[in-house]
């Protein structure tokens, strides 16, 4: 267990090419900024490896300043060619991304194995009807 700030935590598991990060935050640590880039990042050095799940499954609200986090982590794995995917995302906190326009950089998986193999839950679109 990683102790990330204030009410957050992160529980790392090395899987087989994949690094996954479950990140835990209590209602004390809702408001804290954590440094999630830079200790995922870390991690990720130290494992040799720049695939990564994040479970988000304990995540109560994703607020600017995590966003921000995300997308800088986000922007550190493609640039070493790596992976970073999200799962586990509450309903409010998949709305949050829609709204900054960023639910196609982070697109939602239900788990980690979904996150893994990078299929996601996608409807389908209504055929256009027939005039």
């Amino acid at each position: 267990m990683v102790q990330l700030a204030q009410g957050w935590e992160l529980e790392v598991e090395r899987g087989p090419e994949w690094l996954f990060v479950h990140i835990r935050c209590t209602p004390e640590g809702a408001l804290a900024v954590p440094p999630l880039a830079d200790t995922v990042w870390q991690i990720l050095e130290q494992h040799m490896t720049y695939r990564v799940v994040l479970e988000c499954d304990e995540l109560n609200l994703l607020h600017s300043m995590l966003i921000g986090e995300l997308m800088t982590l986000n922007r550190r794995v493609a640039a070493h060619g790596g992976t970073m995917r999200l799962c586990g995302l509450s309903d409010e906190n998949r709305i949050v991304l829609r709204h900054c326009r960023l639910d196609r950089h982070f697109p939602h998986n239900l788990d980690r194995t979904e996150a893994v193999m990078g299929t996601r839950h996608v409807r389908p679109r209504p055929r256009p009807s027939a005039k």
